[in-house]
């Protein structure tokens, strides 16, 4: 609980500084009064900052980014718990299963031909990205199916397989490309530029509804540590569960991508380290990494508007200074552990 509370509390004081911090400055009381004013009930009593200008642009224009990158962080953290529990791999992370690899290519799909456009107008990408993220988990879940098993390892494999097919497609159209080539590349390292509520309503139904499932089967979740076997005589259905924590996990993370585009590592470090202060229990790895995974993501966004401010980095290659030199880690730690065991 203590965690809990302090994770919340981070959260909220990162929310309010990435609001404050832009090409116009806002002093943090403003931002107070312009989040106070949104609480039901209480904000009609909260006094509005004196330039009304300072509202609008919160309220429309940097609200929707942080709050949108609090969601995707959360939904990457949270995909990222399931898939380690359920492959009993500390190295898999939401991309491991192809998901990140449709949704880019349906992007770019997208952008390259304008798919969609006369009917979803701008939310052609986001929509061709979540439909080509579902056909490659179908992809690697039909490679990874014998008969009616389905082991971890096998899905790793073709998760892998999936990859590296979707990846060869999409430098192909890279290689197409010429006058959307920047577009192109921003969305492949993730951007919450121009974002709007639009898009945070998007996210939100995938992530309500994937945290309940999940958090439902948070027993389960404990229970696949022991091995498949020992889980099944426990009273676990073995392949429902590990198919239907799968499917939620991939749709959350669709969801989050096509919104944001590809953005590593999230899922790979903040459930570890959340796993090695709070302990493995997934009745509180899940609220306690969702929380996290907002903090890091708003944090990462945070750094990529104002290192090389007014120009502004994909926030893709801050997760990655972050993310890669801890993979590495947990890659040695990892062959480690195989060598004592062997």
């Amino acid at each position: 609980m203590w965690w809990l509370a302090g994770l919340a509390g981070l959260l909220t004081l990162t929310v309010a500084v990435a609001v404050s911090v832009g090409s116009t400055p806002i002093p943090l009381a403003d931002v107070w009064r312009i989040l106070g004013r949104a609480l039901p009930g209480v904000g009609s009593m909260v006094q509005p900052p004196g330039d009304p200008s300072v509202e609008t642009i919160v309220r429309s224009i940097r609200l929707p980014r942080v709050l949108l990158s609090v969601l995707v962080g959360a939904s990457l953290a949270m995909a990222g718990v399931v898939y380690q529990a359920l492959l009993r791999n500390p190295l898999a992370d939401p991309y491991i299963l192809g998901v990140s690899s449709g949704a880019a290519l349906g992007a770019v799909v997208a952008l390259l031909t304008g798919w969609g456009a006369a009917w979803l107008g701008g939310w052609n990408v986001p929509a061709l990205a979540f439909v080509c993220s579902m056909v490659a988990l179908l992809a690697v879940l039909q490679l990874a199916r014998v008969g009616s098993q389905m082991r971890p390892e096998t899905l790793i494999l073709s998760g892998v397989v999936v990859q590296a097919f979707f990846g060869a497609v999409l430098t192909f159209c890279i290689a197409l490309s010429e006058e959307q080539l920047q577009q192109i590349q921003s969305w492949l390292m993730g951007s919450f530029t121009l974002r709007e509520w639009e898009h945070v309503t998007v996210v939100v139904p995938f992530l309500a509804i994937g945290t309940v499932v999940c958090w439902w089967f948070s027993r389960e979740l404990n229970l696949f540590a022991l091995g498949d076997r020992a889980a099944e005589h426990l009273g676990v259905s073995v392949g429902m569960v590990r198919g239907l924590l799968l499917v939620t996990a991939s749709l959350v993370t669709a969801a989050a991508v096509s919104v944001s585009g590809t953005i590593g590592f999230v899922g790979l470090v903040v459930p570890h380290v959340m796993r090695i202060l709070c302990g493995p229990d997934h009745r509180w790895l899940i609220p306690l990494s969702l929380l996290a995974g907002g903090v890091f993501l708003t944090g990462a966004d945070l750094l990529a508007r104002v290192v090389l401010a007014p120009r502004e980095l994909p926030i893709g290659v801050v997760t990655a200074f972050v993310g890669a030199p801890f993979f590495a880690w947990l890659l040695r730690k990892h062959l480690r552990s195989r060598r004592g065991e062997g």
